[in-house]
């Protein structure tokens, strides 16, 4: 294991476990590694669509959750990561800085989809 990936690792603590590092260097045209590596076994669904809505600026998310490369470069993206071509891959701080930010969106996206919307009041 590199050292960037073990640097990545210790940033997600817990979710680290389920991560597999070494999927975040393939190719994004590997149909097996969209197939194989989804993040949500790392992230929660209400986790994933949060973060996919508030990048994507809509209320709806997709029905299938990104692959795992789409989901790092996502969460770095809220961690102040610029997502450039010559940027590279996102380092360990803009990750957890990511991290930190989608818990509070999620926690939000939660609530909002908690309770079914009040249905407007008859005026007849």
């Amino acid at each position: 294991m590199s050292e960037s990936a073990r640097r990545v690792e210790k940033a997600l603590g817990d979710r680290s476990s389920a991560l597999p590092i070494s999927a975040a260097s393939r190719r994004e045209g590997d149909e097996d590694t969209k197939a194989t590596y989804r993040f949500s076994v790392v992230l929660e669904t209400h986790e994933w669509q949060a973060l996919y809505c508030t990048l994507h600026r809509t209320a709806k998310p997709p029905e299938t959750p990104p692959t795992l490369r789409q989901a790092v470069h996502w969460i770095a993206r809220l961690g102040g990561f610029l997502d450039r071509r010559s940027d590279g891959e996102p380092g360990v701080k803009t990750i957890w800085l990511g991290l930190r930010r989608l818990s509070d969106i999620a926690a939000t996206w939660q609530l909002a989809h908690a309770y079914p919307s009040p249905s407007p009041a008859c005026s007849t």
